[in-house]
C-alpha cells in the first residue's frame, strides 16, 4: 500500500477528505448546536427532529440524495438546462462526496453540541459579561474551553465515520477513488483477499490512531 501510488492515493484521499468533513462538520454543528440550546422559538422541536433525521437514513439513501440533487439528471442539472445553460453535475466526484458525508454527519454534531451547551456553566458567562466581555471574548475564553473536550471526541468520531464510510462512497465514488471502495474491489472484483486484508488493517490503523490521540488530549490530566 506504501509502494504503490493507487493504493496510497486512495488512502491519502479518505485521510483529506475525512479531515475537510470533519472540520466543515464542527463547525457548523456546534454553531447550530449552541444556537437551538441556547434559544427558544416556536417549531424550535420539529427543527431540531428535522435536522437530526439522516440519522435514521443509510448511506446510500444519503448518496441518492446527492444524485437527485447534483447528478445527470438532477436538480442543478436540470436548473441549468431550464436557463440555457451547460448541465452541471457534481455528484461523483470530490464535491458529491464531501456534501453527503457533510450531510450524514451533521446530525450527531448539532446533537452532540447542542446538549454539550445545555451542560454549560452559564454563571461563568454572565460573570464574563458583568465584567464588560465582548461576545467575541466570551466565545473564546468562556465556550472554547467548556466545550472543548466536546470538540475532540466530537471530531474523532466524525472522523472515523468518515473513513470508513461505505455506502455513501459506494453510490457516488466513480470519479473520487477513498479506501473503502478500494478495498471492496480487491476483495470482490479481484479476490486479492490478502491486499484487501492489508488496506483493512491500514485503515484501522490510521482511525484508532485518531481515536488515540483525541482519547489522550481529552482525558482529565487530574485522573
Amino acid at each position: 500500500m506504501l509502494t504503490d501510488g493507487r493504493y496510497l492515493a486512495s488512502m491519502l484521499n479518505t485521510v483529506a477528505l475525512s479531515l475537510a468533513v470533519t472540520l466543515a462538520t464542527l463547525v457548523l454543528g456546534s454553531a447550530v448546536g449552541i444556537y437551538l440550546a441556547r434559544r427558544a422559538f416556536p417549531g424550535k422541536r420539529l427543527l431540531l427532529s428535522l435536522l437530526t433525521l439522516p440519522l435514521s437514513f443509510p448511506g446510500v439513501i444519503i448518496g441518492f440524495f446527492v444524485i437527485l440533487l447534483g447528478g445527470r439528471q438532477g436538480l442543478v442539472a436540470d436548473l441549468g438546462a431550464a436557463f440555457g445553460l451547460e448541465r452541471i453535475t457534481f455528484a461523483y466526484g470530490l464535491l458529491g462526496l464531501f456534501l453527503a458525508y457533510l450531510y450524514f454527519s451533521l446530525p450527531r454534531a448539532i446533537a452532540t453540541y447542542a446538549a454539550a451547551a445545555e451542560a454549560m456553566n452559564l454563571q461563568l458567562e454572565e460573570a464574563a459579561r458583568s465584567l464588560g466581555a465582548s461576545r467575541l471574548r466570551i466565545a473564546r475564553d468562556v465556550w472554547l474551553p467548556e466545550l472543548a473536550p466536546t470538540t475532540l471526541a466530537c471530531g474523532a468520531i466524525l472522523f472515523a465515520t468518515s473513513m470508513g464510510a461505505f455506502g455513501t462512497a459506494f453510490t457516488l465514488a466513480s470519479k473520487f477513488e477513498v479506501i473503502p471502495i478500494t478495498i471492496y474491489n480487491e476483495f470482490t472484483n479481484y479476490a486479492n483477499f490478502a491486499l484487501a486484508a492489508s488496506l483493512s488493517i491500514a485503515l484501522g490503523l490510521v482511525t484508532w490512531a485518531v481515536l488515540f490521540v483525541a482519547r489522550h488530549f481529552g482525558a482529565d490530566p487530574t485522573r
